[in-house]
């Protein structure tokens, strides 16, 4: 009989590799933009005059980090990234606009494991100017830079870099890849073209739509797994009247998986007019040679992780006085500890005087 001894470091292997399959499965809408912007950033060296060029003040939001992140030796060799969705009409992607999603992408620049955290919009914070609400309202009323001091304040974070994407992004990558396979339910069908019309027209009676000039509008008129194309399916990732804003991030990840079946089947040619048609819907302060040295290990970055802030084991939802129904950490500072376990696997983070003293704020101010 043999006695050699099971191969355990091959079995270890195999059960890591297992484990990063299936985590790979419930993936954000936005998650999809991060791969987007891997690739257009390679595309964009030879076309960066595409890409609108928002300038935040770095040395400015580097001043304000909260006191111990700056020598956080468990965030060392990790390179964050704020991405933020913004439902821009006109292509504007700066101050001016609230942005529908948030994203962190935290990428470990040794193994190239990416982890991605969605902030919901609605979580009640500081807003990065001492004042209090929800947190998409910091884009619109600072543009990517406060919005950047916003989740570097509330989250104990480094943040200097963004990436923002305008809904025609997105529209634009679906309409290309020749639309996606939604299975829509009788009672979203309302929903998601009253979405479709405040996205490109106006109702001149409360009844009859007017497109604005080169908008296709199609309504969707019966329900069932069917073909939609883009500005029909990031209408349906918008729905949040059926369920709430959790049940909302569950129709983006439906939404993705479909992209990201169809991207499977595109050619090199399609990807190239994909590429083409999303880049003016991209702002970033990344130059050419951060992104170039984000595409040097490329071939090894691998979404290994996502999840969403609060977490579900400590949110609730209530209405805040003048703010109406907010998403309500419970509590911010526990949030802020799960956070950075999440992200840099760190079980004994100890937060911030300044996360402790809005943690407070936000516990008196909705109760919880």
């Amino acid at each position: 009989m043999s006695t050699k001894k099971p191969n355990t470091k091959n079995k270890a292997a195999a059960a890591r590799k297992a484990r990063k399959k299936k985590k790979r499965i419930g993936l954000f809408i936005f998650e999809i933009l991060i791969l987007a912007v891997l690739l257009v950033v390679l595309y964009a060296v030879l076309k960066t005059d595409n890409i609108q060029k928002i300038t935040v003040d770095e040395k400015k939001i580097e001043a304000n980090f909260n006191e111990n992140v700056a020598n956080n030796n468990k965030m060392t060799g990790y390179r964050n990234i704020a991405l933020f969705g913004v439902d821009s009409r006109e292509g504007d992607l700066g101050k001016g606009t609230r942005s529908d999603t948030i994203m962190i992408a935290s990428i470990n620049e040794e193994t190239g494991d990416v982890k991605l955290c969605s902030v919901y919009r609605d979580t009640y914070m500081n807003l990065g100017n001492d004042t209090y609400n929800k947190c998409n309202a910091a884009y619109a009323k600072g543009g990517p830079e406060l919005a950047i001091n916003m989740l570097n304040m509330n989250l104990d974070m480094n943040i200097t870099n963004y990436v923002t994407v305008g809904f025609d992004g997105l529209i634009n990558t679906i309409d290309a890849l020749g639309g996606v396979y939604v299975d829509v339910t009788e009672a979203e069908i309302q929903h998601l073209n009253n979405y479709q019309i405040s996205m490109v027209g106006t109702t001149t009676d409360g009844k009859t739509f007017v497109a604005e000039e080169g908008k296709d509008y199609q309504a969707v008129k019966e329900p069932g797994y069917q073909l939609l194309n883009g500005l029909q399916a990031t209408a349906y990732c918008r729905i949040r009247y059926i369920g709430d804003d959790f049940a909302r991030a569950q129709r983006q990840r439906t939404v993705l998986a479909a992209t990201m079946e169809a991207a499977k089947k595109a050619s090199p040619t399609k990807l190239n007019k994909i590429l083409d048609s999303v880049l003016s819907s991209v702002a970033t302060n990344l130059d050419v040679n951060e992104m170039v040295s984000i595409l040097g290990d490329l071939t090894k970055y691998n979404i290994v992780a996502n999840d969403g802030f609060p977490f579900e084991s400590n949110r609730t939802t209530g209405k805040v006085s003048g703010k109406g129904s907010c998403v309500i950490p419970v509590s911010l500072a526990d949030n802020v500890k799960l956070l950075h376990q999440f992200l840099f696997d760190d079980m004994e983070y100890t937060v911030s005087s300044e996360v402790q003293s809005y943690s407070d704020k936000v516990s008196a101010d909705s109760g919880k």
